[in-house]
């Protein structure tokens, strides 16, 4: 199957196991935490193989579980090196009945936002095939930002499809100016943008989902992919034009990683030649999966989860 980098900060997560505010819990459940991380286990179980560029707290133990995790979960290593001189990240999340919950992240001048240019240098580009990049590792250090753009560069130079998620996390960022200006200088190097419709109207001032795709289109990007949460997503490039309904999904447990969930099925129906409305489609079903588990990637399915879920449902009935 297809070979996907990626690059970004995983984190160790502690989840609280009652209902209650983070500074009243008492139980904590420790999982793998990280949007290019959950991005990188979803493609795994659907037997790609995905490049986790990344850097690890050298003999702390939270790099030791996350190293760890991702060995028993099969992955590819190569991408992830070791800092001695600074810690893993971690977060916690707290129990919610409904909506978001309330997370904490303890990842100021951890081993991942020291990663450089140097270390994607260091990464060979054989048999890529697609590289995927959020809005995270930028936020977190100017050396994340410069490796960022290293990174679409040397994707460039490879002939290798690039798509973006904003991913918007507000309160790393310096002030909203620079997180605007930053985030849409990297969506139009690439040939993907998929971001959240409020994400969106962040980003570009417009409101409708059609509007933000044109936005991006203008600007030389091939393929917008606009997540409309509970209504589905909306897709553009220059032969279409569409609305993809939404995967019907049980009680939803946990917002967290939906997002992360419907990229899995972006990229990995793109990379199996599926077209862009079924690849959507696949994101669509994805996404929901995860939204009915506690963890962030726990609910990511293997392959034949998804053949199931997928032999239940038609293009046309999305």
């Amino acid at each position: 199957m297809a070979k996907v980098m990626l690059f970004g900060e995983p984190m160790a997560l502690f989840i609280a196991e009652d209902y209650a505010f983070l500074k009243d819990a008492e139980t904590f459940k420790r999982a793998l935490a990280g949007a290019e991380l959950n991005v990188c286990i979803g493609l795994n179980r659907l037997e790609h193989t995905p490049v986790y560029i990344t850097k690890l707290g050298e003999k702390d133990p939270f790099g030791e579980y996350i190293y760890e995790g991702l060995k028993k979960e099969g992955m590819d290593l190569s991408g992830i090196s070791f800092d001695p001189e600074h810690f893993t990240g971690f977060m916690l999340k707290s129990k919610a009945k409904s909506g978001d919950p309330e997370i904490f992240y303890f990842r100021r001048n951890t081993a991942a936002s020291n990663l450089s240019p140097k270390d994607i240098d260091r990464i060979s580009f054989e048999g890529v095939s697609h590289v995927h990049i959020t809005g995270i590792p930028c936020a977190l250090s100017n050396s994340c930002r410069l490796a960022t753009l290293r990174l679409i560069e040397r994707a460039k130079e490879n002939q290798i499809y690039i798509s973006f998620d904003p991913n918007l996390r507000p309160s790393l960022w310096e002030n909203e100016a620079v997180m605007v200006n930053t985030l849409n200088d990297i969506a139009c190097r690439c040939d993907m943008v998929m971001p959240g419709v409020s994400e969106g109207k962040a980003l570009t001032g417009f409101g409708s989902p059609e509007e933000i795709a044109d936005y991006y289109l203008s600007r030389g990007v091939s393929d917008v992919v606009v997540k409309l949460g509970p209504e589905g997503a909306f897709v553009k490039n220059a032969e279409l034009t569409r609305t993809i309904s939404p995967f019907p999904v049980g009680k939803i447990v946990d917002t967290v990683g939906g997002g992360d969930g419907f990229a899995v099925g972006v990229i990995s129906g793109r990379i199996e030649g599926l077209s862009l409305e079924e690849a959507v489609m696949r994101g669509n079903i994805i996404g929901a999966l995860q939204l009915t588990v506690s963890g962030d990637n726990e609910g990511l399915p293997n392959r034949k989860i998804l053949n199931k879920m997928v032999s239940t449902l038609t293009l046309n009935e999305c």
